[in-house]
């Protein structure tokens, strides 16, 4: 009898490797058949496990736990998913570089154009002149950091990694090492308040954005309402993170309020936006805040120009800001736009999700909320007019959360429609998605209106796109559906001439690898970076 039991446990085991195998190749559909067969009183009885088993498993989980808490974030790569023999590891070709005239200024006050803040520089733009992967037989290294999510990358002048990065708790600042993807220094930033309403993901307060400015500085908000200067290196260069400068703006902020962003101007003055509709700077030197009350939510990041300029989106209008004579800001002008009726899945407010990017030839862009169609809008910067509005995507099924990508004579506007939150590409399952180039053009009769370039089906939920002036490629983060119930997301290279897809990487599978609104990032050697909810993505071409 002994004999029996030990053939029988045997064949158990064999049995569920079996299971996890099948899983592995051909998705969670596998798991899902094999959980409904325990609905069979048979199945049940003859995998009945004794109480060493359930020791041995339970033992294994401990263990696995254990590691995970010992061992530091960046050592350990992302957990596989299920599914990679059903989902493709790479699709297209190459791609021949075609690089894309733009000129974008640079903002004194803010680190290199393309590596300062989450949008690339004072405009917004959302574009580079670094290069990114042409899809040269792609390498792809991942880095588990547990569940934390690294929303904004900027990068130093010893090319190192600046990430605010966060968990359910808070954010924290790293400086992380760009080849092994682990954290260097870190410094642990004020817990982030519960918001009534919010989801946690969904609580923008003071862990979205920040910026590196001219001196290797990291200029963040913090959830305390401050404003922090941080040191990234030391005297001799190596990593560290010092507070060097703390402004306190808790007596223009009421404690129900927090900051959103932060952006210097053309001056040095450290512009912020509050979620309650609150806005003003920190004067360099003095550190004296002025506020100036909006009174609409603002959710999103504003960009600024060389004359002084500051453009803020607002739940219902956009707005351009100045200092007055007195040294206060004050509202240039202020245009409305169709916020719709209703905040749609695929946004955190009801209202443009788009931070203002501006463009040459004073243009400044953002979406609208209108229904059943969203627009792409095109202002002038002077008088604050409606230029042209083009609709984008389908009925019912346009929206966005993220920055508009300028191409110097248009923009590329993502949808993330449909997207309510990680679990919504569980299962194989994807949103409706969709990209749009819209271009401002000039007719023979001299007026100008806006004009849809081309469209792509590329789904990215929330992918923030971003394009290197150098190749001539959108860069997006895609989640492509799976009938085989497989979540596999890639990098995706997108010819902004044509919309045609040049190529697609996997990147990985599974829920840890969805970048949840992270931003695609180009760094000055040519990788690509995607922060995921569970660590970190690096995509290259292969180096000889």
């Amino acid at each position: 009898m002994k004999g029996v039991g030990s053939g029988l446990r045997f064949q158990r085991t064999l049995a569920l490797l079996a299971v996890a195998l099948l899983a592995w190749a051909l998705g969670p559909l596998v798991v899902l058949l094999a959980s409904a067969a325990l609905a069979v009183p048979r199945v049940r009885r003859w995998l009945r496990p004794t109480w060493r088993v359930v020791a041995g498993w339970a033992a294994a989980a401990v263990a696995v736990v254990g590691i995970v808490v010992v061992v530091p974030d960046g050592w350990l790569p992302v957990p596989p998913g299920t599914g990679a023999l059903v989902t493709p590891g790479y699709t297209g070709r190459p791609f021949a570089a075609q690089p894309v005239d733009l000129e974008v200024p640079q903002n004194p006050f803010l680190a290199p154009n393309g590596v300062s803040s989450m949008h690339h520089d004072a405009w917004a733009t959302d574009a580079t002149v670094h290069p990114g992967p042409l899809g040269e037989s792609p390498s792809v290294t991942t880095a588990w950091y547990g569940l934390e999510e690294c929303a904004t990358l900027a990068f130093d002048s010893h090319e190192r990694l600046v990430a605010l990065c966060g968990d359910l708790r808070g954010p924290r600042l790293h400086v992380i090492d760009p080849e092994s993807m682990r954290p260097l220094v870190s410094k642990d930033l004020p817990d982030r308040p519960d918001v009534e309403g919010k989801q946690p993901w969904e609580n923008l307060c003071a862990g979205a954005y920040f910026y590196l400015d001219a001196e290797d500085r990291a200029v963040l908000a913090t959830t305390d309402r401050r404003v922090l200067v941080v040191g990234t290196s030391d005297a001799d260069g190596d990593p560290d993170l010092t507070t060097e400068a703390t402004y306190d703006l808790s007596e223009q902020l009421p404690a129900d309020d927090c900051l959103i962003a932060v952006l210097p101007d053309w001056q040095g003055r450290i512009w912020y936006v509050s979620q309650g509709g609150r806005t003003g700077f920190v004067a360099p030197g003095s550190g004296e805040v002025t506020v100036l009350e909006l009174g609409e939510e603002v959710a999103n990041s504003f960009a600024t120009d060389r004359d002084g300029a500051v453009y803020v989106v607002t739940t219902h209008a956009l707005y351009r800001l100045e200092v007055s004579p007195a040294g206060l800001p004050r509202a240039r002008w202020r245009t409305p736009y169709d916020r719709g009726s209703r905040l749609k899945v695929g946004q955190v407010s009801q209202g443009s999700g788009t931070t203002p990017t501006l463009l040459p030839g004073g243009v400044v862009a953002i979406t609208d909320n209108a229904g059943p169609r969203m627009h792409v809008q095109l202002y002038g910067t002077r008088r604050g007019e409606l230029i042209c509005q083009e609709p984008v995507f389908g009925d019912d099924a346009s929206a966005t959360d993220n920055s508009l990508v300028s191409v110097g004579t248009g923009v590329v506007v993502e949808n993330n429609a449909g997207y309510s939150g990680p679990w919504r590409t569980l299962l194989g399952r994807t949103t409706p998605g969709g990209f749009a180039r819209v271009d401002l053009v000039t007719g023979e009769d001299g007026e100008r209106d806006c004009e849809t370039v081309w469209t792509s089906e590329v789904s990215a939920p929330t992918s923030v796109a971003k394009l290197s002036l150098a190749t001539g490629l959108l860069y997006a983060y895609e989640k492509r559906s799976s009938r085989w119930g497989a979540a596999a997301w890639y990098l995706v290279a997108i010819d902004v001439r044509t919309g045609r897809t040049a190529y697609r990487v996997r990147t990985g599978l599974g829920l840890l690898l969805n970048n949840h609104y992270a931003a695609v990032t180009l760094a000055p050697d040519g990788s690509a970076y995607v922060a995921t909810l569970a660590g970190m993505v690096r995509v290259r071409d292969r180096r000889d």
